[in-house]
């Protein structure tokens, strides 16, 4: 119980900093990557870019991505927001008009986060270069979706993990399923 009631707090905490001390140009900037990354468009563009440019390193990498991205969705918001039904954290604690434009899903885990972190986690392998570069990206949704209000740190934190696991699954699954339908019967 202690844990839980440390987590909440500091959850709280950071919200209301979050809310309050990020700049408003900055918070502009952070909304319009948010915005970018909306319905996965940032991803899916970022992945139809590479898979049109990239020779065959870039359509791996894309399939990579948007394999993990399915993933992490299929995690975050089809199984971890149904079970944890976490309300969205309350509106008095951010003192700007982003507050109200947030979905009314459950708040844990951040589906933005995920996506973001299984995209960038699953071509960071393929081409580490591409993966840096969309490091900052996914940094800055997970940054805004705590300072608009949207989540929890936890949340956010919540979906970085579901975003690592859906690259490693996506990464791994078809291994396993061939393993394991190629493996001699009794």
């Amino acid at each position: 119980m202690k844990v839980q009631a440390g987590v909440r707090e500091v959850d709280r905490v950071l919200t209301q900093r979050a809310g309050s001390r990020v700049p408003p140009d900055v918070g502009r900037v952070l909304s319009a990557v948010e915005e970018a990354a909306e319905g996965s468009k940032l991803w899916c563009g970022t992945a139809a870019a590479l898979a049109a440019f990239g020779g065959w390193r870039g359509r791996r990498a894309a399939a990579a991505g948007l394999a993990a991205l399915a993933v992490a969705q299929l995690l975050g918001n089809g199984l971890c927001k149904q079970l944890a039904r976490r309300p969205r954290p309350p509106k008095e604690w951010v003192p700007h008009d982003e507050v109200e434009d947030r979905p009314d899903s459950p708040s844990f885990p951040s589906g933005h986060t995920a996506a973001a972190v299984a995209f960038t986690a699953a071509v960071a392998p393929v081409w580490p270069a591409v993966g840096a570069v969309c490091a900052v990206p996914a940094a800055m949704v997970a940054v805004e979706r705590v300072q608009s209000g949207a989540h929890y740190p936890s949340d956010v934190a919540g979906g970085a993990v579901v975003g690592l696991a859906g690259a490693w699954l996506a990464r791994r699954l078809p291994r396993l399923v061939l393993r394991r339908r190629l493996k001699p019967g009794p």
